[in-house]
């Protein structure tokens, strides 16, 4: 750079800036934690949409931060305006209560919380000109004016030349300005950004230790990247860096996609002589497409939106346990040894996360929700499925809530114990599971076993209610199940396998045509508690319209 007075300049872009950077400073001192404790960051954009990797990274977070007694917090990076909507925030806020993903402090919808705000960068524009003014005051950024048609001049002239795109070297046309123009186009009122002054060669490296993907080496940065733009509202490359510093934030956690940024941001910290933080590059959510796996999209994957989870009726449990298969490759193998500890007991370690993809797979995921679900207690799962059912199914919900206690009954049987009843995998299929506790729901689908006759069937149907009472425990129930199977020549499972061909089939042939005419399928719950629980007056009227369904398509038959 040419001799300049770089003072003078500093007043002359930013006049009104009093404050100093050690002013800034004082307002943040170094955070009082435990040795070892991380403090970690969440800094969505409010943009209204929020997805799975927003979920995947912000458990990262999480876990860094409360596992070590360190603190999370939330910043809002609403620098870029263009991509705000009205409600953004409060989408965010509602996302991270919903996924139980408690901050220590940051933004909120009231007054913020914590000591170290403003936690929207919007509102910290003080601060970023302030910094951007020193420098200015060091030589280590400049103004520039250059319209959108130069730029595209400038990039036109250097795809012509097969040159490196960008703002650098010769191309940097506004680097050394001599401060007599800056005055007169700053007199003239032309709008300017301030660019950063790089010093770096792309023939140098750089070498740095991520905590994801270990020893890395990159060229440097060459670029003289925007870090104020023309409404005095810094890039994301500039604020992230203040931020992080004043904040105290030891970690940052960020997708795999930012690597390629690592080079500016870790050149900006130095500039500052600033020690960066750590950074954990997650690795991006991938998925199967055909034979080849490609990242998941906003445009063709639905799975991406954290809305398609609520709506599908995954516990929110069941999806952070899935995530975190994907985070450590090690969770698996501690859920399986620790199946009733909460899966905060699970020691999170950035070692375990994976280097390169993370492959999503929807079947997995359901094979955690249906171990999750299958894990709660019976008033967890009612209360969960009330509240899904309030929101998209209203006709379900009152259905559900006409009698608590007894859908809190439904939901016992098969509950507890090394092998529970893993029946319902996301709540948007527990209505068709539940159908036949509710006579406003059951549709009965009559398919008996081939094996049992049509008169052996109705035998059954029309003898069984005889032999029935509730108050029978479940040795009696299936002791007179087996006389009536006996009667009509069906023996017990285990004389039945002795000799296959000598007999029509077996006790649990005739207690299929029970099952099939009480609950209208073939797989249910403990046939004798179904029973017990729907009551007497209903058992035996579905008793009686399975019999009388099947003497009608005996007669249809008959008149064929």
């Amino acid at each position: 750079m040419k001799s300049m007075d770089t003072n003078r300049l500093a007043e002359l872009l930013f006049p009104g800036v009093t404050t100093r950077p050690a002013d800034i400073e004082a307002l943040y001192p170094p955070r009082t934690l435990p040795e070892g404790a991380k403090v970690t960051r969440m800094a969505p954009s409010p943009t209204g949409f929020m997805h799975l990797g927003n979920l995947f990274g912000a458990i990262t977070d999480e876990r860094l931060a409360h596992q070590s007694r360190g603190v999370f917090y939330l910043r809002i990076e609403d620098t870029d305006q263009k991509r705000e909507v009205p409600g953004g925030v409060e989408t965010i806020l509602s996302v991270f209560h919903e996924y139980e993903l408690p901050f220590d402090e940051g933004a909120s919808l009231g007054e913020e919380i914590g000591a170290y705000g403003p936690y929207r960068q919007r509102r910290r524009a003080n601060i970023y000109q302030t910094y951007a003014k020193e420098l200015i005051r060091l030589g280590k950024a400049y103004p520039c004016f250059c319209t959108e048609e130069e730029l595209t001049a400038i990039r036109e002239k250097q795809a012509a030349q097969k040159a490196n795109f960008g703002y650098y070297g010769k191309w940097a046309v506004h680097r050394d300005m001599p401060l007599p123009e800056i005055e007169a186009k700053l007199a003239a009122g032309v709008p300017f950004v301030v660019r950063f002054r790089s010093e770096g060669d792309p023939s140098r490296r750089v070498k740095f230790t991520d905590l994801v993907k270990g020893a890395m080496e990159f060229p440097e940065n060459d670029q003289d990247v925007v870090i104020l733009k023309s409404d005095g509202i810094p890039t994301y490359h500039f604020a992230h860096v203040i931020d992080d510093h004043l904040m105290g934030t030891t970690h940052v956690v960020r997708g795999e996609e930012w690597l390629a940024t690592l080079p500016i941001h870790v050149q900006l910290f130095a500039a500052f002589g600033w020690k960066p933080p750590k950074y954990v590059h997650t690795a991006q959510l991938m998925k199967m497409d055909g034979a080849s796996k490609r990242k998941l999209s906003k445009r063709k994957d639905p799975e991406l939106a954290l809305d398609f989870y609520r709506k599908e009726g995954y516990p929110v449990r069941a999806l952070k346990e899935y995530l975190l298969t994907l985070l450590n490759s090690n969770f698996e193998d501690w859920r399986i040894a620790n199946p009733d500890l909460p899966m905060e007991d699970f020691p999170f370690t950035t070692k375990k996360m994976s280097v390169s993809g993370a492959l999503f797979d929807i079947d997995k995921l359901q094979d955690v929700s249906k171990n999750v679900i299958s894990r709660m207690s019976a008033g967890e799962v009612s209360a969960l499925l009330r509240g899904w059912a309030k929101e998209f199914d209203s006709a379900f919900y009152n259905l559900l809530s006409r009698d608590e206690s007894y859908t809190e009954a439904i939901l016992s049987i098969g509950r507890g114990g090394k092998k529970p009843r893993k029946d319902i995998t996301v709540f948007s299929g527990a209505k068709e599971y539940l159908s036949f506790f509710f006579d406003e729901l059951f549709t009965p689908d009559y398919a008996y076993p081939e094996n049992v006759c049509v008169t052996d069937r109705q035998r059954i149907l029309t003898e069984y209610p005889a032999l029935y009472d509730p108050a029978d425990d479940s040795a009696v129930w299936f002791q007179k199940v087996c006389a009536l199977a006996e009667k009509l020549g069906y023996p017990g499972v285990k004389e039945y396998k002795k000799s296959p061909d000598a007999y029509k089939g077996h006790v649990g042939d005739v207690s299929m045509v029970l099952r099939i005419a009480v609950t209208g399928r073939p797989n249910s719950p403990d046939l004798c508690d179904v029973m017990r629980l729907l009551g007497s007056e209903r058992v035996l009227c579905r008793l009686q319209a399975a019999a009388h369904a099947l003497s009608e398509e005996t007669e249809e038959k008959n008149c064929d």
